[in-house]
């Protein structure tokens, strides 16, 4: 392994792992360390949605059009990574019709292709959806199997010259004269590197890193809880159109479907309690839109904490905290070449490592191109092939635990 990396990228989310791929298609030296297996934070405790940007589209127009934009992208690129499945906007009966109204014309005004439905035509597309359900529109929501897309993303970087290192924690990092000069990597990889530039994009816990260099990063985590059900042939992905709230989404899994989730601030991202009044909770709200899940076996739950960033927001309530993304240069408060990327969703990972990769090459005077958006992932027509690159670099996560090809 190469000690005197061009660019070490710390974090093996999805958001890591597509700054490594970008770099290593410029021509960069990449070498990624990541503590556990890859995707082992945020990105493989998701609910695994791909955003078509309704979630959004009323508070956040420009999160909104990213979203669409990217959904677009990994359907080119990305192959058996995601899954096309459609989604459902549905009002219940004593839900706000103006707040559906509003959800409705916001879409349409970010572009985002919807077709409004009577209850009737909305339980053509769902037969088991609540006899309470008055109206729903369609927009193209999908699925991400998280795991395929993060072990690609990796796998591609290696194959263009990265270093993937696994169960390898960073231990401390070296400041002199405003520049991190080293870092010391743990775990199956005792060294220390001494990188050009560092890139920090570890979600959740990027405030802890950033502290190692002597810098101050105001991270809101907040905890979320997922229980995937046994429940085959859901189809779209359903979303209660109302204010968010607890338990207002189900995403179809293969054979199971995952209801979730809610909002509760933490201030650890790895140590923080559970509580069972979540996981009733979120399937007491999603049986109002599908009664069925309240009956279905319980296939399993996991916990996922968001990697909010929010340096001006003092309450607890964290819901209303962006869900865009920051690229922070920490040249401009004291360590030159150190960066951190933080905020964000799933469906965005790839724009914000195309918008962090074209900053550190702007450092580094690389004149390259991105290729991210055009070339598609390797195994992306070969599910077995993705199956095989996820059980390298540590196995499917919970999001989609089921893990092997279809």
């Amino acid at each position: 392994m190469n000690t005197e990396p061009t660019v070490l990228v710390v974090g093996g989310g999805a958001t890591g792992a597509g700054i490594a791929r970008d770099l290593a298609l410029r021509g960069v030296d990449v070498l990624l360390v990541e503590r556990g297996g890859l995707g082992t934070g945020t990105t493989g405790r998701s609910h695994g949605l791909l955003h078509s940007g309704a979630r959004y589209a009323e508070a956040d127009a420009t999160g909104a059009r990213e979203c669409l934009t990217e959904n677009r992208v990994l359907q080119d690129i990305a192959g058996a990574c995601v899954r096309e499945t459609g989604g459902l906007f549905v009002r219940l009966e004593n839900d706000d019709p103006d707040y559906f109204e509003a959800k409705l014309r916001a879409c349409r005004e970010v572009d985002i292709p919807t077709e409004r439905l009577d209850a009737d035509t909305a339980r053509e597309r769902v037969p088991d959806l609540s006899d309470a359900v008055v109206e729903a529109f369609e927009v193209p929501d999908g699925t991400i199997f998280p795991s395929r897309l993060v072990a690609a993303n990796a796998a591609d970087a290696a194959e263009n010259g990265a270093t993937i290192r696994t169960q390898t924690p960073v231990e401390g990092i070296d400041v002199t004269d405003g520049k991190v000069d080293g870092v010391r990597l743990g775990g199956q990889t005792e060294t220390t590197v001494n990188p050009t530039c560092v890139v920090n994009a570890t979600g959740a816990w990027a405030g802890k890193i950033a502290d190692m260099a002597g810098l101050r990063l105001e991270m809101a985590p907040s905890r979320g809880v997922m229980v995937a059900v046994e429940y085959d042939g859901l189809g779209p992905v359903l979303n209660r159109c109302r204010e968010p709230s607890d338990g207002d989404i189900i995403v179809p899994h293969r054979q199971t479907a995952v209801v979730g989730t809610t909002s509760v601030p933490v201030t650890d991202p790895d140590g923080y309690d559970t509580a069972e009044w979540e996981v009733e909770r979120a399937i007491e709200e999603c049986a109002a839109m599908v009664p069925a899940v309240a009956e279905a076996t319980e296939h399993r739950r996991w916990w996922g904490v968001r990697p909010l960033y929010a340096p001006d927001e003092a309450g607890t309530d964290r819901r209303g905290i962006s869900r865009g993304f920051t690229l922070l240069d920490h040249g401009r408060e004291s360590i030159a070449n150190f960066y951190s990327v933080v905020g964000g969703k799933l469906t965005t990972y790839r724009e914000m490592a195309e918008v962090t990769a074209d900053r550190v090459c702007e450092q580094l005077g690389v004149d390259e191109p991105c290729l991210t958006a055009s070339e598609r992932l390797p195994g992306a027509d070969d599910p077995e092939r993705l199956d095989r690159f996820v059980d390298r670099y540590g196995g499917p996560n919970p999001a989609d635990a089921e893990g092997h090809s279809d």
